[in-house]
């Protein structure tokens, strides 16, 4: 009997320590009560509990967590009454803090992020919200950050998931957009159209000009031609002059040596006495018919003008 009774105890001893004997995994921290007082944080690794006096109050996610809350109604400074949604990623830093920090740690994040959003869209009118999700964004972290310090979380960043208008607010702000993109369209067109009619005009110029200067080419080229062909006539006519006046001199010539008359006798004898003038001679003989060279030279030109 006395043998059962010390299996029973070293089998309840046994019992006990291996209950009592924990592994905290990683990014996990556990917060151990000796007694219903903190008595510590225990980390990543082997650790044992003393039964009946260590609790394990709360096990702890040192990951970094992710809440998206569900849309909140807000009112603009311009009296415009919508609903945003935000997404807040936080991290729990100090276990103790945030077991004994505030009751419910989410629905505190979630009160404070509402109340907060409210403030900050109340500054800001309807479409300075629709493009400030940066700025609004920036804020409500920043505001969550420093109220969540207290309780060991850590705001790591806040988006803004929607922003949702009324229906009678998206459909004005559709109408805008499509006046807007009309107006645009009918600027790109009458652009387009500008552009058309400049460059045919200035094709239309360009082809006048070069008409009125092919023309000028034209006119230059066939006054040049005429000038040509005014000089070669002008050229055919001089040298059918000169042949013809060659003609003449020699038909004349050939008359007088072939009827010589007293003239001709006497301009040759005038030849003669200037080549005996020319030379050495000592005598010159002068010919009696001197006296009537005048009369012989003025009987010559008669008789040229009148062949």
């Amino acid at each position: 009997m006395q043998f059962v009774v010390v299996v029973l105890l070293i089998g309840f001893i046994l019992f006990l320590v291996v209950t009592n004997i924990k592994v905290v995994p990683q990014a996990k921290a556990y917060v151990i009560e000796r007694l219903g007082a903190y008595s510590g944080t225990w980390q990543v690794g082997l650790h044992f509990k003393l039964p009946l006096i260590d609790k394990i109050s709360r096990k702890v996610s040192l990951k970094e967590h992710v809440m998206d809350f569900p849309p909140q109604p807000v009112i603009t400074k311009d009296n415009v009454t919508m609903e945003i949604d935000t997404v807040i990623y936080f991290q729990i830093t100090d276990p103790k803090l945030y077991t004994y920090g505030v009751e419910q740690p989410m629905a505190a994040i979630e009160n404070l992020s509402a109340t907060t959003l409210r403030n900050i869209i109340g500054e800001l009118e309807l479409d300075g919200t629709l493009t400030s999700r940066e700025h609004i964004n920036s804020k409500i972290r920043m505001v969550l950050d420093e109220a969540t310090d207290p309780w060991g979380i850590k705001i790591n960043r806040v988006e803004v998931k929607n922003i949702l208008p009324p229906k009678d607010i998206q459909t004005a702000m559709e109408k805008q957009m499509r006046a807007e993109r009309e107006r645009r369209e009918s600027i790109l067109r009458a652009e387009g159209e500008k552009m058309s009619a400049i460059l045919i005009a200035e094709g239309h110029k360009e082809a006048l000009i070069l008409e009125a200067e092919a023309n000028k080419t034209a006119v230059i080229l066939a006054a040049e031609a005429k000038k040509e062909a005014q000089v070669r006539e002008a050229e055919g006519e001089a040298e059918a002059i000169l042949m013809v006046q060659d003609a003449t001199a020699e038909g004349i010539k050939r008359l007088v040596l072939s009827n010589p008359s007293k003239q001709v006798v006497a301009l040759k004898g005038m030849e003669a006495f200037i080549k005996a003038a020319d030379g050495q001679a000592t005598k010159i003989i002068i010919p009696s018919e001197l006296q009537s060279l005048a009369g012989l030279s003025v009987s010559i030109a008669e008789l040229v003008k009148k062949v």
